[in-house]
């Protein structure tokens, strides 16, 4: 009885201690259970097995788990009861009592019973890739809409499971994530509170989605065009986002450092205002209820006029990543995106002189092969830390903007301020020569939507270009 007291005592302490003190004093093993040979006649991974157990290390490593050792395991075939074959199952479970492991972390997707055997088995707590990233979401999530989304899809995946991810195979569970307060000990509780509460949510995210749905109208009445970044986690993203719009957008190594997404106003070499939004990182295997509950966070992607698809070229695995990256935008609904998107081909200071010129000579033969067309499909090497490559960048966004958009040539005379304030307003002034008696000589660019009160202003304006 005293030993329950304690144990009891021990476990109310934990909960009240911050959660990274909690996870920095949790001895956490990394377990990367991969198939030699996928399942159904599948593609083999395009990643390697160290590639894929770093990561899953990555992932841990995001809420400053202690990862004591990280273990890659390859299976002939999937256990339907644990997962892993019996002789691997005893072989980690001696592992976890000699180094006094308190968590491990699958990577993969284990059904219910699977992770309940194990957790048995190994006398420790066990969660999966999808409960590890929704842990890292719940710790990320700032905005009200971010922070909702992430416990409605928390508590559909405990739904299922009926167990909370860090009170040690105790049935008394509570809160949502690794934390959480003491809650009801019966199963039919559990089910009617999760469900009570995913209700609340799904309400109070109808009133962020028509908050958000009057944004959209008020940004509609200013349209500048939307400019996304989207990428793998931890791709740089939201360094890029800082070295062009010069705002403060937490950057880190360390995947997942942006969750909710961030839309600034920035103006183009020429003028021309955009607006720029950073969005979470994709990564692989991304949990379907994942990608669902962020749908309306991700809109800026879906109704972006130009994505910047951003990748880490000094990453030894950037093709895969750019796979992935394109299945979480086929399964948002963007099926060919191929005409707005924009790729980035960033950390250009992480690379070899020879890796570094290869890439760039690359670039350079895109654009020239391509030298005919208004604006090549051809990648951008940029550094967002130094800076390399950023006015190309910038440049390119000016040619995929001028696409849609008809230039003129307009003529005012020197007295004609008001004129001349208007064209810089509302339209890319692309050059200006002035005549020895003070007449202006303009190139402007202009949107569709402004085009029929520029004419009806400037009707003289001789047409140069016309929009596709």
């Amino acid at each position: 009885m005293t030993d329950l007291i304690s144990s009891g005592e021990a476990r109310l302490q934990a909960m009240a201690a911050p959660e990274g003190e909690i996870a920095a004093a949790t001895h956490t093993l990394v377990v990367g259970p991969y198939l030699t040979r996928p399942a159904g006649g599948a593609p083999a991974p395009a990643r390697s097995v160290q590639a894929r157990i770093e990561e899953a290390t990555g992932l841990a490593a995001a809420i400053e788990l202690d990862v004591v050792e990280a273990m890659p395991v390859t299976l002939p075939r999937i256990r339907p009861s644990t997962y892993l074959g019996k002789g691997r199952v005893e072989e980690i479970a001696g592992l976890v009592r000699a180094r006094e492991i308190g968590l491990v972390v699958m990577d993969c997707a284990l059904s219910p019973v699977q992770q309940r055997n194990l957790e048995k088995a190994w006398g420790a707590k066990v969660i999966d890739r999808t409960g590890l990233i929704l842990e890292i979401f719940g710790r990320r999530a700032s905005t009200r809409e971010g922070t909702l989304q992430v416990e409605h899809a928390h508590l559909a995946y405990q739904r299922s499971r009926l167990v909370r991810s860090w009170t040690h195979l105790e049935r008394q569970r509570g809160g949502f994530g690794f934390l959480g307060g003491p809650g009801e000990t019966q199963i039919e509780a559990d089910r009617r509170m999760i469900q009570e509460r995913m209700t609340r949510i799904e309400r109070d995210l109808d009133a962020v989605t028509r908050t958000r749905g009057l944004h959209r109208q008020s940004r509609a009445r200013v349209p500048y065009p939307i400019v996304a970044l989207v990428g793998y986690t931890n791709a740089g993203k939201s360094t890029l986002f800082n070295a062009l719009t010069k705002a403060q957008v937490v950057a880190q190594d360390m995947l997942f450092a942006t969750l909710d997404p961030t839309a600034r106003a920035t103006k183009l070499p020429h003028g021309e205002t955009v607006i720029l939004s950073d969005t979470v990182g994709f990564i692989s295997d991304l949990p379907t209820s994942l990608i669902a509950a962020f749908r309306a966070t991700l809109e800026d992607v879906i109704e972006a006029d130009i994505l910047l698809h951003v990748r880490d070229v000094s990453h030894g695995d950037t093709e895969a990543q750019a796979e992935d990256v394109g299945q979480v935008l086929r399964e948002l609904g963007i099926e060919d995106a191929a005409d707005r998107v924009i790729e980035v081909w960033n950390k250009a200071d992480l690379l070899d002189a020879d890796e570094r010129t290869r890439l760039l000579n690359l670039s350079r033969k895109g654009n020239t092969t391509q030298r005919n067309d208004r604006d090549s499909a051809a990648p951008v090497l940029v550094s967002a830390v130094t800076g390399e490559g950023l006015s190309a960048l910038t440049s390119r966004i000016e040619a995929r903007i001028a696409r849609s958009r008809s230039t003129f040539a307009v003529v005012l005379p020197p007295e004609d301020g008001a004129a001349l304030n208007w064209l810089y307003e509302n339209a890319e002034v692309l050059d200006r020569r002035m005549e020895e008696g003070g007449t202006l000589h303009l190139a402007v660019r202009v949107a569709p939507e402004k085009e029929p009160r520029f004419l009806n202003r400037f009707g003289a304006a001789r047409r140069l270009t016309r929009a596709e």
